[in-house]
């Protein structure tokens, strides 16, 4: 005959620790994290904007006269100095002219003469009653108009010789010299357009719209940030720097009602020509006295709803921080608030990783350059 477990029996296996006790879960496993301590150093403030270069000069080149176009006097895409001949146009029409209008300023100054004597001599006629007033009068008038055909004749003289000086055309400023819209044996004239352009290279401008709201902050900290104490950055469109500092030296002084910015205008070196009119660079103003920031790699950052964050090894877990960020500095970042210096942040390792998971930290070596 079977019997069954009575009541009491099951309660002295269960307090015995019999089959029906579970296991204790076991421990988390740390996971190895490879973490760069967070140091302070001197980072310069700055901010990025999109900019153009602008030459400092630049003339468009044009003819005075109509004429027959001679020579073309450069190569196109050279650097001219002022003054450099760059047209010549046909001499011999103009060189007539002026020699006519010589002439005609001898032939008015051998009127006056004789106008002058005749008035001369009618002045002394009529003190003895020889001659009338009237004919006096007359003589005197004569004269005044001989002088003034004098003047004219002078001024056609001078005419005639700026039209002949017009025949050479000249670079006004120094600069690279864009190309030539005409060729030899074209006629010119006024009404010919642009001959071709010329453009100022060092210095150069940097050009750049600044928005109000940037523009406004920077000016709440003008005790402290001034434009001589601001450096002009510039980076190209593939990455690289350009070598040449430059330095702020105008402010509009009206807001752009269509884009609500300001323009602002950098003076830049440009001793070898690399900056070319019209291209577009990424402009970076900076301060030339740094801030102590603290400063972690960029591969340490993690971004959610709630912003920007890093893993901090501490106590042997994984701790958030949250980040406000400033400048980036190279391929680090600055940071301006969540982070005292000091701290473990983790780099490697961060796939999986959880707010307070067991971590095991090992350093590693990755460079944090001066800002």
């Amino acid at each position: 005959m079977q019997l069954k477990p009575t009541i009491g029996a099951v309660l002295l296996l269960l307090l015995s620790g019999g089959a029906l006790t579970q296991p204790r879960p076991a421990t988390p496993k740390a996971v190895p994290v490879g973490v760069v301590q967070a140091v302070k150093q001197p980072v310069t403030r700055g901010s990025a904007f999109v900019g153009r270069i602008e030459a400092t000069e630049k003339v468009e080149v044009r003819a005075r006269i109509t004429g027959y176009l001679d020579a073309v006097l450069f190569k196109e895409g050279d650097t001219v100095a002022a003054g450099a001949p760059l047209y010549r146009i046909e001499k011999a029409p103009f060189e007539a002219a002026l020699q006519e209008a010589r002439g005609a300023l001898v032939q008015a100054q051998g009127t006056y003469a004789n106008a002058t004597v005749q008035r001369q001599r009618a002045d002394e006629l009529v003190k003895t009653s020889a001659t009338s007033v009237a004919t006096r009068d007359e003589r005197r008038a004569t004269e005044t108009n001989a002088q003034g055909a004098v003047i004219r004749a002078d001024a056609n003289v001078d005419t005639a010789q700026i039209n002949l000086s017009y025949t050479d055309i000249t670079a006004p400023i120094a600069g690279r010299i864009s190309r030539s819209a005409l060729t030899k044996g074209n006629v010119v004239s006024p009404d010919s357009g642009v001959l071709t352009v010329i453009l100022s290279e060092n210095p150069i401008y940097a050009v750049f719209p600044v928005s109000q709201r940037e523009f406004l902050r920077v000016k709440k900290t003008e005790d402290k940030l001034n434009t001589d104490s601001l450096l002009v950055k510039l980076r190209f469109a593939d990455g690289t720097v350009y070598p040449e500092d430059g330095k702020i030296n105008f402010v509009d002084v009206k807001v752009d009602r269509g884009t609500d910015t300001v323009t602002v205008r950098a003076v830049v070196p440009n001793p070898h020509g690399t900056l070319v009119d019209g291209e577009f660079v990424t402009v970076t103003v900076q301060g030339d006295t740094p801030d102590e920031k603290v400063v972690v790699p960029q591969a340490a950052l993690i971004a959610d709803q709630g912003g920007t964050y890093v893993f901090v090894a501490e106590n042997g877990k994984a701790v958030v921080k949250r980040l406000k960020l400033g400048a980036e500095v190279g391929s680090n970042i600055a940071v301006e608030s969540g982070l005292q210096g000091g701290e473990q942040v983790i780099v490697e390792g961060l796939q999986g990783l959880r707010p307070d998971a067991p971590v095991s930290p090992a350093p590693i070596a990755v460079a944090i350059p001066g800002g």
